[in-house]
């Protein structure tokens, strides 16, 4: 059957629902950071990371967000690379529903450096969060036009050293891949339809080279990466 990836779709996914929890819900956050760790998301997000902090004081306390943190994989994944590299972050997770925040708590307990705020980020409260590194993994697809520009303007306004955001790149292939991963993992229903809906939600690059244009960025970068992902840096530095 034919599928057309030419614009967004503006199909809502189960996730979006704030107050969804229960079992489906971990499960759902548990598997996806794990096909994120598998098809090397988190190492994607990291080497952004390491980019931005390349010529930055490695004796400074580096203070970085997640924006739609989920389970917390990615903030562990930093907290393992400071600790290895002797760098000093302060990583802060962010996530609107409380049931995530809370199933990421008990799952970083062993990280002192990891903290976590259930805030929905078109609040006061976010816009007022002071950072150096902002980072949106998987989550930028989430949002309709005109809230990623106000987002990412945001993340841009309040970051010092810049921001690195990962996501899906909207494919045909990509749908069809997903499809047998979904088979291979056994995903639930909703961790399915999701992560489907997810691809038809992403980006095209020049949709993020508008973007990038739109909000006047001046140091960027855009590059495809395996498996079907946009890696996007917006450096300060």
């Amino acid at each position: 059957m034919f599928l057309n990836t030419k614009h967004r779709t503006d199909k809502p996914e189960i996730m979006d629902d704030f107050a969804l929890e229960g079992e489906i819900l971990r499960e759902a956050l548990d598997k996806i950071a794990k096909i994120n760790q598998l098809l090397g998301g988190n190492r994607l997000t990291l080497q952004g990371v390491k980019d931005l902090i390349s010529q930055i004081d490695s004796t400074r306390t580096i203070t970085i967000i997640d924006v739609g943190c989920g389970n917390g994989d990615m903030l562990r994944t930093l907290a393992e690379y400071g600790l290895k590299n002797h760098l000093k972050f302060d990583l802060i997770g962010i996530d609107a529903n409380n049931y995530t925040v809370n199933h990421a708590r008990k799952l970083s307990k062993e990280y002192p450096n990891i903290s976590y705020r259930c805030e929905n980020i078109f609040d006061k409260a976010f816009s007022e969060l002071k950072y150096d590194i902002a980072l949106c993994t998987l989550t930028l697809h989430h949002f309709k036009e005109i809230e990623i520009v106000s987002l990412m303007e945001l993340f841009n306004s309040n970051s010092t050293i810049g921001v690195v955001i990962n996501d899906l790149h909207r494919n045909g292939t990509a749908y069809r891949l997903f499809q047998a991963l979904c088979f291979v993992f056994r995903l639930n229903p909703m961790s399915k339809e999701d992560g489907l809906t997810s691809i038809l939600r992403g980006f095209k690059k020049e949709e993020l080279v508008r973007f990038s244009e739109q909000l006047n960025f001046s140091n960027y970068t855009i590059q495809w990466k395996w498996a079907f992902r946009y890696q996007w840096i917006i450096t300060k530095i």
